[in-house]
């Protein structure tokens, strides 16, 4: 099989075709969380070394430090799911147990981003040396991954947790780049400076809450489903359906 049919089998398993619209999901319930959201204007500062960054004649050099940034936090979020995958295909012969296991997990965190256990969401912040502009965007971005992911903690285990599923390192890897998309497109749109972004994140700033319950009921369902098995008959029945279409010769 070429590499070609290999991803492509790979990314159209039962398993992926159900866990990367929720790992993008995810992403972007973390960009809009408390503890990054407000502190954008801040991040796009220091990764293009600007004072103003909001000024149409620096977006192209905004965009490059916002690049460099989202491939620094990328690096770190995609070694965790190929950890965690691998990790999978090691406890593959107790897939079952081990599922129900993780959607209990699953829940937890959905409870936690609703605001219950305070303390299993806190933010470890490191202090990022040297100056700010494009050479300290990659730093900053892995500084990130590193720093605030306690803060990130429920969406970003909610994703781990589909990467240990998984079972291999490729899918829990791809899993984890489709997460740091959604986290990370946003940031693009915001260095855009396009004007529908910016009423958008101000109506979310006004109702941060209702985005808070609604990524908690996405973990919640998520959790019910691995504990009660359905998660993984969904699987089953997306990887026979996949398999009764023929490939034209």
């Amino acid at each position: 099989m070429g590499i070609g049919e290999y991803f492509a089998s790979m990314v159209t398993s039962g398993a992926l075709v159900l866990a990367l619209p929720l790992a993008a999901a995810a992403g972007l319930v973390s960009f809009l969380s408390p503890c990054i959201l407000p502190l954008v204007p801040g991040y796009l500062g220091f990764v293009s070394g600007l004072t103003d960054p909001g000024q149409p004649q620096n977006r192209g050099r905004v965009l490059t430090g916002v690049a460099l940034f989202i491939l620094g936090f990328g690096a770190v979020f995609t070694l965790y799911g190929a950890a965690f995958g691998a990790i999978g295909s090691w406890l593959v012969r107790w897939q079952d147990p081990l599922m129900r296991v993780l959607g209990i997990v699953v829940i937890l965190m959905g409870l936690v981003l609703l605001g219950r256990f305070s303390w299993l969401q806190q933010t470890r912040k490191f202090k990022v040396p040297g100056r700010g502009g494009l050479a300290g965007a990659p730093l900053l971005g892995i500084v990130f991954g590193l720093g605030w992911t306690p803060c990130m903690g429920p969406t970003l285990s909610a994703v781990l947790s589909l990467s240990v599923t998984a079972g291999s390192a490729w899918r829990g890897a791809l899993l984890a780049f489709v997460y740091c998309l959604g986290l990370g497109i946003p940031f693009v749109l915001v260095a855009l400076g396009l004007n529908w972004v910016s009423t958008v994140l101000t109506a979310v700033r006004k109702h941060i809450r209702a985005v808070n319950i609604g990524g908690a009921a996405m973990l919640v369902v998520l959790g019910v489903l691995m504990v009660t098995g359905v998660w993984v008959q969904w699987i089953y029945q997306l990887q026979n359906l996949a398999g009764t279409f023929l490939m034209p010769v």
